[in-house]
């Protein structure tokens, strides 16, 4: 079957389902916010089919291959050896330094688990954004999709060109439930919309995922600087564990997503560099992308025929169960949504990811592959050079002392972005699912603080002793790829399920997340099992070790999972009682009005934000929290109530009127009275929030004051 028409109606079938949910709930509609809402919607869904399309189907001339030129002899005979210079090195040393100072003097106030978990929720939308990609481009990911852009071109972005799929249902179902109904964990919300018995085996499979999810990184890791310097891989991979793990334990999510901003910044502008020093070493775009085989210059891969890389089994592994779980499950993610100050602007992170960022971070991340391939068409690399170093050749190949420093920092930076968030994440999920609730349940914040810490070291230390399990594998895709597959579907399904299908009950989401993981346990020894949902993927040769089921069937365990994982939930729901309507509230489509009331305490709705300038006083004392969501109390004058149409139980967002500050100076307030006085707009803060938002030399001058659903 055609690739581009396989995904084109698969991806279309669930992005246009989205799209009926948030119709049925008045999110789009032929006129206002909602005929604004299903434009941006249609325009993803046609700019992303009409890019494919192009890539899938143009005519374009292909250069001729050449033979090998000569010149790059002192690269090719680098493997095995220390790569670059000291100075590279030393640039290298300076970014671990800068990373180090930049994420402790972020994460010094952190008093609270909300301060170390979500950064106070503050943050604006470009933040969370820039730090968000940071977080997805792992060092995994440069090494991963280099190797795979050298054997298949652009292909090997597909993995990031896909998440158009899920977003009506991340932008319209899940982020409004996510943010309002404020759950700390992926666990809790399955523990609020059942019982303790689905967040029990929730808890169990977020931190096998997230766990796992760390070792990979760090195996990453560990493999880039044995190629680069020939260190062991644990011992490459445990050095650097102990540098992330320094920054977040002593800031959690404030140094976290600081230094991911600017970690995101130095990836995307390295590996724009690479591309640029590669299109400029090859006389330009044109001699570049003619120099590309036409094969590498398609959207997606070979239907079925290469086991190795499929199509069908990409689209099922990363685009339905890998996305799925990365935006509508993964800790980290969820976490850095719940950071953003506003909905409003977890969305706009959502989707500037989505549409912008991701498409940059593919190129990025693919690129060193793509300019090594087309350097051996044009003659500047022998047609010997090993898919597993194409990254490393390439780019030490073009860059001089110092530049090749930067890419090694780039390389050090997507690692230490994603794996910090990972930790958090785990950090998050340990305290609230397993510390609070069978541990301490009566633990205090500064207890629940040092058992975040504690856990942030354990994570880490135990990532390190995954490492050996991942080098089993032949290539990293491999074990991302073998890992991911084998723990996504049942939380997948589960939760999708939970969140859209309001008939779900708990008994059936407790056999869809334990029948699903026995159903792929079997398929880890019994890979047989999987041939009937292969869809023509053949079988290969992986050997007959206990583990080696593993390597079978890579891509299509997802959709095998998927099927399994979706029977078992439709059965089981339709053969046990509906839950009760009031334990959905605010935790199903259609009840965010429910999920808003309780948060802020009081009724409300997604209305436009409303915004005034106010002059800020301040009480001696911090008055008591209001709300599910504890949020800090204020007064307002009788005109700042006027101007902003606000009135007791609404919800305010104060913050420094500097944007570039994206929210680092801001917090939530619910008000709690109106002064009859007569004067200008005024907000009063007690101490605690007047210190939080108001910069000591700039306490004369006005902040921005919000009012908010």
């Amino acid at each position: 079957m055609e690739p581009f028409l396989y995904q084109s109606i698969g991806g279309g079938i669930v992005f246009f389902v989205g799209m009926i949910f948030a119709w049925r709930q008045g999110y789009l509609g032929w006129s206002g916010r909602g005929l604004w809402h299903l434009l941006v919607c249609l325009g993803v869904y046609f700019l992303f089919l009409g890019m494919t399309a192009f890539l899938q189907f143009a005519p374009m001339e292909e250069a001729p291959a050449q033979a090998y030129k000569g010149g790059a002899e002192h690269v090719l005979g680098s493997e095995g050896k220390t790569r670059g210079t000291k100075l590279d090195y030393g640039i290298m040393i300076g970014y671990f330094a800068i990373i180090l100072i930049v994420g402790t003097w972020f994460g010094r106030r952190q008093k609270t688990t909300k301060d170390f978990f979500f950064g106070g929720q503050r943050f604006s939308g470009w933040l969370i954004g820039f730090s968000l990609v940071a977080t997805t481009v792992g060092s995994y990911s440069f090494v991963k999709y280099s190797n795979k852009g050298f054997g298949y071109g652009l292909s090997s972005s597909q993995s990031y060109l896909n998440d158009w799929i899920w977003l009506p249902l991340l932008l319209f179902g899940w982020l409004p439930i996510l943010y309002f109904s404020r759950v700390t964990s992926i666990p809790e919300y399955f523990g609020r919309r059942f019982n303790s018995k689905v967040r029990f085996w929730a808890t169990m499979c977020v931190l096998v995922y997230l766990v796992g999810y760390v070792g990979v990184n760090l195996f990453t890791m560990g493999k880039v600087l044995n190629a680069l310097l020939g260190w062991p891989i644990p011992t490459a991979a445990l050095i650097v564990a102990v540098i992330s793990a320094t920054y977040v334990t002593a800031g959690g999510q404030t140094s976290v997503i600081m230094t991911d901003l600017f970690q995101g910044v130095m990836l995307l502008f390295t590996g724009a560099l690479i591309l640029y020093l590669g299109i400029d070493y090859l006389g330009g775009f044109g001699a570049f992308w003619e120099n590309l085989p036409r094969g590498h210059r398609t959207a997606f891969p070979n239907f079925n025929e290469d086991p190795g890389f499929p199509s069908v089994g990409i689209f099922w592994q990363d685009g339905i169960a890998n996305t799925a779980m990365f935006y509508f499950l993964n800790q980290g993610m969820v976490m850095r949504f719940l950071a953003a100050n506003s909905l409003r602007e977890s969305r706009k992170a959502a989707v500037g990811m989505v549409v912008i960022l991701m498409v940059v971070a593919a190129c990025v991340v693919g690129g060193g592959g793509w300019i090594a391939r087309a350097m051996v068409n044009h003659g500047d690399l022998p047609n010997t050079v090993e898919a597993s170093q194409a990254f490393y050749v390439a780019t030490e190949l073009l860059s001089s002392p110092g530049v090749f420093g930067l890419v090694l920092a780039a390389l050090t930076a997507a690692l230490m972005s994603t794996v910090d968030t990972l930790i958090t994440a785990v950090a998050a999920v340990v305290v609230n699912d397993v510390y609070k609730p069978y541990i301490r349940p009566q633990a205090t914040e500064a207890q629940m603080m040092r058992a975040a810490r504690v856990t942030s070291v354990s994570v880490t230390v135990f990532g390190v002793v995954l490492v050996p399990l991942f080098m089993m594998f032949d290539s990293i895709y491999e074990a991302h790829g073998a890992f991911t597959a084998a723990v996504t579907p049942p939380l997948v399904v589960a939760l999708l399920m939970s969140v859209f299908w309001r008939r779900f009950t708990a008994t059936a989401a407790l056999w869809t997340i334990v029948g699903g993981l026995i159903a792929i346990g079997i398929s880890l020894f019994m890979p047989e099992v999987i041939k009937p949902f292969a869809q023509g993927v053949p079988m290969k040769d992986a050997g007959d070790g206990i583990f080696d089921g593993m390597k079978q069937f890579k891509y299509m365990r997802a959709f095998y999972g998927l099927v399994v994982c979706s029977t078992i939930g439709v059965i089981v729901t339709l053969l046990t009682k509906p839950e009760s309507a009031e334990r959905q509230k605010g935790l199903v489509w259609g009840t965010v009005a429910d999920a808003i009331k309780r948060y802020k305490g009081s009724a409300g709705s997604e209305h436009e934000i409303v915004e005034a300038m106010a002059m800020v006083e301040r009480l001696e004392e911090e008055p008591e929290l209001c709300g599910e969501a504890k949020l800090a109390g204020v007064t307002i004058s009788r005109a700042l109530a006027n101007h902003l149409g606000a009135a007791c139980g609404d919800l305010v967002y104060v913050s420094d009127t500097r944007k570039w500050l994206g929210g680092l100076r801001s917090s939530h307030a619910v008000v709690i009275s109106v002064s009859g006085e007569e004067g200008g707009p005024i907000i009063t803060l007690g101490a605690d929030t007047y210190e939080t938002v108001v910069v000591p030399k700039r306490a004369e001058r006005a902040v921005l004051v919000q009012r908010l659903y």
